[in-house]
This record gives structure tokens, sequence and C-alpha cells, in this order.
């Protein structure tokens, strides 16, 4: 079972895994999350582990109508002006450009 999977227990119940909290337990509908006790770097690792667990899925996570509409629009966008997509060197070029990284 992966770090995310104990996440997704019911009522937030979370095991003890390679340095995760031993438990984080909301009580119930009516009792606060406790994610909000998570230091900035254990909220990082949560949601790359979410983001893991999603995506060995990806079958199961819903693309809403509008979604899909607009990834169509682009398409139809690039295949009719292929001038205004970049390559990923340039993108890369731009956002380190941007941040200097």
């Amino acid at each position: 079972m992966g770090r995310a999977s104990a996440w997704l227990q019911p009522a937030w119940t979370v095991i003890r895994t390679s340095g995760w909290p031993e438990r984080i337990d909301s009580g119930g509908p009516n009792e606060p999350d406790r994610t909000v006790d998570l230091s900035p770097s254990e909220k990082l690792q949560l949601v790359e582990d979410l983001w893991d667990d999603l995506a060995g899925t990806p079958e199961a996570v819903p693309v809403h109508d509008w979604q899909k509409q607009e990834l169509a629009r682009r398409k139809a966008n690039l295949v009719n002006n292929p001038a205004s997509g970049l390559s990923w060197d340039e993108v890369k070029q731009r956002v380190r450009g941007r941040y200097g990284r």
C-alpha cells in the first residue's frame, strides 16, 4: 500500500508509513481536518502521493465536457495554425528566462 493509499482511508485515519504522522483522524464530519497541522513539506508530499495515486488509474479521473471542448478547440487551432504552438525546448527556455533557472 502506497502512502497515498494510507491517506485515503475512511475518516482520514492514517497509518504510519515512512515518516508520516502516526494518525490524522478527522473523527467524523463535524471535526476539523487535521491536514492543516502538517508541515509544508508534508503537505507537498501528500499532494505528490495523491497525484501519483491518481496517475495510476487515469481512466478513473473524470474529464468534464468543458475540458474536452477546450482541448478540441486548442487542437483545431494548432492544426489550422501550426506556428501558434511552441516546441518543448521553447517552453523551457521561456520558463527559465522568466524565473532565472
